[in-house]
């Protein structure tokens, strides 16, 4: 069994204090899995996530990363961690081209940039014939390869993605989930808040269903997409409430 790369413990999380958004969540990403996040709207699986990456400000409870307490860490201080947050939109600069995204993504990377800039186009092949094209230009399929290709340059460990087939059409979502699948089968451990229950259960390792800010089912992905409880409310359109 992989190594536990991301614990999270309890936590209560919010907005505004004193009116939490979370309430007693855990979670567990093997290291080299993709473990998926999913449930209904408002239910708080972009906070989790969030408050995972020091967005959202955990008042209680741990955030654990390889054995070691990162609760509430500076945004700033992702990457001497190893982690790299992917939000749901305004995740790249539009008004800059592919090459400058890039480019900006790898202004600490020193001697190590154009190796890095090379593995990043061989991995996302359509950014690398679009180099000179504004992002606000790009397709939706193809703003969402920048934005993991952006996340990827600074060799993340783990990866924290919202939603990145958020407003995708089916075929550009179901490239843009297989990216990610492939990138866990490589080693990062990715945390998923899919919004397409069946195409996160399809190719996530693990899955967490979040309701009413708090932990509801778990279990393996495979499992549960089968699970007739799981069908009923998430595939056939019912909200789950907490009990």
């Amino acid at each position: 069994m992989a190594d536990e790369g991301l614990v999270v413990e309890g936590i209560e999380a919010a907005y505004t204090k004193g009116m939490p958004i979370l309430s007693d969540v855990s979670m567990r990403a093997q290291e080299g899995s993709v473990t998926a996040i999913i449930g209904p709207n408002g239910a708080g699986k972009s906070t989790l996530i969030k408050a995972i990456a020091g967005l959202v400000r955990v008042s209680n409870g741990t955030v654990m990363l390889r054995g070691r307490d990162i609760t509430n860490p500076r945004p700033d201080a992702l990457k001497s961690l190893g982690l790299a947050y992917v939000p749901q939109s305004d995740n790249v600069f539009r008004s800059l081209t592919v090459a400058e995204n890039i480019a900006l993504s790898l202004r600490h990377a020193g001697s190590a940039a154009d190796g890095r800039r090379a593995e990043l186009f061989a991995r996302f092949p359509d950014l690398a014939t679009k180099t000179d094209d504004r992002a606000a230009g790009l397709s939706g399929g193809q703003r969402q390869f920048l934005a993991l290709a952006m996340a990827l340059a600074a060799q993340p460990n783990v990866l924290l993605l919202d939603e990145p087939s958020a407003g995708l059409s089916p075929m550009a979502a179901e490239d843009v989930l297989a990216q990610v699948r492939s990138l866990a089968d490589g080693g990062v451990t990715v945390l998923l808040v899919e919004q397409n229950v069946r195409q996160a259960l399809s190719m996530a390792d693990h899955c967490y269903i979040v309701a009413d800010g708090k932990n509801q089912i778990d279990g393996p992905a495979r499992r549960l997409s089968s699970d007739p409880i799981v069908g009923e409310i998430y595939l056939g359109g019912k909200r789950m409430r907490a009990s």
